[in-house]
C-alpha cells in the first residue's frame, strides 16, 4: 500500500529574501514547517553570509527547478582588499594580509579578463565533490581539497562605486554555477593584493525579481501564513517565464502528456520566433496552462519535462 505524504498539497512558488546568518536548506526547512508543505525545495544555493532571492520551489514547482538554476543570476558584492579569508568570504579565517590598494583604474583594467567564459577554482569552502566528499567537509577538517578549474561564463562584471580604498562594490550577471568569492578572490590578486567578500547579495535568478521577494519571517513568524498563502504564491509556470510559448490544441496537448511528440510541420506558423528548431527549448501551453516544457529537436516537439 503506498504511504500517504504527510503536510499539504501545495504547488507554485514562494520567493524568499534570505536573511544573512541561514543557510538554503535552513530557509526551505522553515517555510515547509511554516505552510505544512508535503514537498519543498530550493532554486540555487546562497551562502550562509549572502541575502536576496532564494525562490523555494513547492510541490510540482520542484519539478522546474532545473530551469530556474539554469537562468540567468544577478549579484551585488563588496570586495575588501588588502585580507585573505579561507572561506573567501567574511565568515573565514584571516589566512593572509596586503598592504595594496589597487586605484579604480587598476581594478576596471583587472575585470576585462573575467568577462565572458573563463576558468574558475571553487572556493576551497564550496559543495564541490572530490572523491565522494564535500569540499567543505574535506576543508573543515583540516584537509583542504586541492579543486581544478572549471569552466564559467560571466556575462558582466562592472565597478558600481568604491565607498573607501579598502572596499569596492561590483554587480555580476552570470550564469549557473558560477563562484563570487572566486572572482572576488581572484580579481583582487589579478590587482595585485589580495581580497574577501565582505557583502553579497543576489537580486535575480532567471525570471525571479527583488520585486517578487518577501521577508522569510512574513512566512514563518505568522500563523495566517497558509491563509494568505494565495496572495504570496506565484505559479508553477513563473519558473518558465523565458522560455518562448508555443501553443497547443487539446489534441496535440493530450498526445504530448503520453509522451507523443508533434511533428514540426504541423505547427507551423505558430513557432515562436525566439524559438530555435535546431534542439531549443519551449513553453508547450493549452489555452492559459503550461503543459510543460519540450524541445524542438530533428523536426519534432518532443516532452522534456511534463507538468
Amino acid at each position: 500500500m503506498r504511504r500517504r505524504r504527510r503536510g499539504r498539497p501545495i504547488d507554485g512558488w514562494l520567493v524568499i529574501d534570505k536573511p544573512p546568518g541561514l543557510t538554503s536548506t535552513d530557509v526551505v526547512n522553515r517555510v515547509r514547517r511554516a505552510l505544512d508543505a508535503q514537498k519543498a525545495g530550493h532554486g540555487g544555493t546562497l551562502d550562509p553570509l549572502a541575502t536576496g532571492i532564494l525562490p523555494i520551489a513547492l510541490g510540482a514547482a520542484t519539478k522546474t527547478v532545473p530551469y530556474v538554476m539554469d537562468g540567468t543570476k544577478l549579484y551585488r558584492f563588496t570586495l575588501r582588499f588588502g585580507e585573505a579569508r579561507d572561506t573567501d568570504d567574511a565568515d573565514g579565517h584571516c589566512i593572509g594580509v596586503s598592504d595594496v590598494r589597487p586605484t579604480d583604474a587598476q581594478v576596471e583594467a583587472a575585470l576585462a579578463a573575467f568577462r565572458g567564459e573563463i576558468m574558475q577554482i571553487p572556493p576551497t569552502f564550496s559543495a564541490v565533490k572530490v572523491g565522494g566528499e564535500r569540499a567543505y567537509d574535506l576543508a573543515r577538517g583540516g584537509r583542504p581539497a586541492v579543486l581544478e578549474p572549471r569552466p564559467a561564463r560571466v556575462d558582466r562584471f562592472e565597478l558600481v562605486r568604491r565607498p573607501d580604498p579598502d572596499h569596492a562594490v561590483f554587480e555580476v550577471q552570470s550564469g549557473k554555477g558560477v563562484y563570487m568569492r572566486s572572482l572576488a578572490r581572484d580579481l583582487a590578486a589579478a590587482c595585485g593584493t589580495v581580497g574577501y567578500i565582505a557583502a553579497l547579495r543576489r537580486l535575480r535568478v532567471g525570471p525571479f525579481l527583488e520585486q517578487h521577494a518577501i521577508p522569510l519571517e512574513r512566512v514563518t513568524a505568522s500563523e495566517d501564513a497558509p491563509s494568505a498563502l494565495p496572495d504570496l504564491l506565484l505559479p508553477v509556470a513563473t519558473a518558465l517565464a523565458d522560455f518562448p510559448a508555443l501553443p497547443l490544441t487539446e489534441a496535440e496537448a493530450a498526445g504530448l502528456k503520453q509522451g507523443q511528440p508533434v511533428s514540426l510541420v504541423t505547427l507551423m506558423g505558430r513557432i515562436p520566433r525566439q524559438a530555435d528548431p535546431n534542439g531549443g527549448w519551449a513553453r508547450a501551453m493549452a489555452g492559459e496552462r503550461v503543459i510543460g516544457i519540450c524541445r524542438l529537436q530533428d523536426g519534432w516537439l518532443k516532452p522534456e519535462r511534463i507538468l
